[in-house]
């Protein structure tokens, strides 16, 4: 399999703006459990935040300054090294690696332009495609394309679990050509939306004849796919009149209980001043990931609101796309129906009811008709991926 290009002072020069980025974080953590010390605040009371003063302010500003400097340096002698050493190839290690730090923390990643924040992109093999390549492909295939997308913190070569991948046996079962959406999953789902959305479009823009699109989506894939067909609806992209069906698999349709109990978490940890400091590591998720407690898919649902607050979920229902005949998988543990393990563990990361789009307002319920939901038991969210009679429901639902 090709291996990804990838340039090792550019990845040194992302390392070290990222360690400069966390020790102006670790500085402030430290600066403000010093300050609630120095202050003896009450154990319950709100802390105090505020940058220490005199000489105690002095060092923490200089460690800041010092820190800033190297990192500027370091990006100075890396920029010219990377002329010299040129390209390198990439590996799987590397791309999983890359592909959980965007998850964590790619919306930093992105607005810092730090080199090592992903670029949304279709690729093939690991590779990204060109506007040629992408036209021959489209050409070759007849129009119809399986659209492959990634969940949370992973990356397109990771559909190939087990030896199975299934967008290449739709390719050999369907005659659908496999493309890979390879994004930061770390950035605002509706971000990802807007700009798959864009993608889209380019990609109906550059086909040489008119294509048919399905989308096979994974976990976070799913709602950003969501997101983008509700873009393309206010904005009039013609790329959704060619979307035939949507397969969503273990999509929290509204929302993973993990998030939910990390921000808890966070929560409560925030009740003491002397804890508070600390509770700054719980809210390195990043705003991806946050957008998973409930959901969110459009930019309602997060601007202006603290992210990491806890007043509830406050979304604005958006339905499923008309015109596009969309299913759904949700898998559980549980090998039988159990209303606790169903309602409560489901795959692990999403339970039942979010993958199926059921919510106890009926207003929130997402419409899949009965014969377009599989509840997939005795399975985890990642064996979504490989399962075999998972992909023969994909299978039988496509070539419906």
């Amino acid at each position: 399999m090709p291996e990804t290009p990838r340039n090792l002072p550019t990845d040194l020069r992302g390392i070290g703006n990222l360690t400069v980025d966390a020790i102006a974080g670790i500085t402030d953590i430290v600066e403000s459990l010093h300050q609630t010390i120095a202050g003896f605040a009450g154990m319950l009371s709100a802390g105090n935040r505020q940058r220490t003063k005199g000489i105690t302010g002095l060092a923490y500003r200089n460690v800041r300054t010092v820190s800033q400097g190297v990192g500027n340096g370091l990006d100075a002698v890396l920029d010219r090294l990377s002329t010299r050493i040129g390209q390198h190839p990439s590996h799987h290690a590397r791309e999983a690696m890359l592909a959980a730090l965007n998850g964590v923390i790619g919306d930093h990643l992105a607005e810092r332009r730090n080199p090592l924040a992903i670029a949304m992109q279709f690729r093939r093999d690991g590779q990204p495609l060109t506007r040629q390549a992408l036209s021959e492909m489209i050409r070759q295939s007849g129009g119809k394309l399986a659209i492959m997308v990634h969940g949370s913190c992973m990356n397109d070569l990771q559909w190939r679990r087990n030896g199975h991948d299934h967008g290449a046996a739709l390719a050999k079962d369907l005659g659908l050509t496999p493309l890979y959406v390879h994004y930061n999953t770390g950035r605002h789902i509706s971000q990802n939306g807007r700009a798959l959305s864009d993608l889209f479009e380019e990609l109906i823009e550059w086909s040489p004849e008119p294509p048919e699109l399905f989308i096979v989506a994974h976990s976070m894939g799913g709602l950003v796919c969501r997101s983008a067909c509700h873009c393309a609806t206010t904005a009039g992209r013609k790329w959704l009149l060619h979307l035939r069906k949507i397969v969503f698999l273990g999509t929290p349709h509204h929302g993973a209980m993990l998030e939910k109990g990390g921000n808890i978490v966070t929560r409560i940890m925030e009740i003491s001043p002397y804890s508070a400091p600390f509770a700054r590591l719980g809210k390195i998720r990043s705003a991806g990931i946050t957008d998973m407690r409930y959901g969110n898919v459009s930019d309602a649902d997060w601007q202006g609101i603290d992210r990491f607050d806890g007043s509830g979920d406050a979304r604005t229902f958006m339905p499923l796309p008309e015109g596009v005949d969309c299913y759904t998988i949700a898998a559980t543990a549980a090998k039988t129906p159990d209303k606790l393990r169903d309602g409560l563990i489901g795959d692990g990361l999403v339970t039942v009811d979010s993958a199926l789009g059921r919510h106890q307002n009926p207003d929130y319920t997402l419409q899949f008709p009965h014969s377009h939901q599989w509840i997939a038991r005795s399975m985890g969210h990642m064996a979504l991926l490989h399962d075999p009679a998972v992909y023969g429901t994909i299978r039988k639902w496509l070539q419906s």
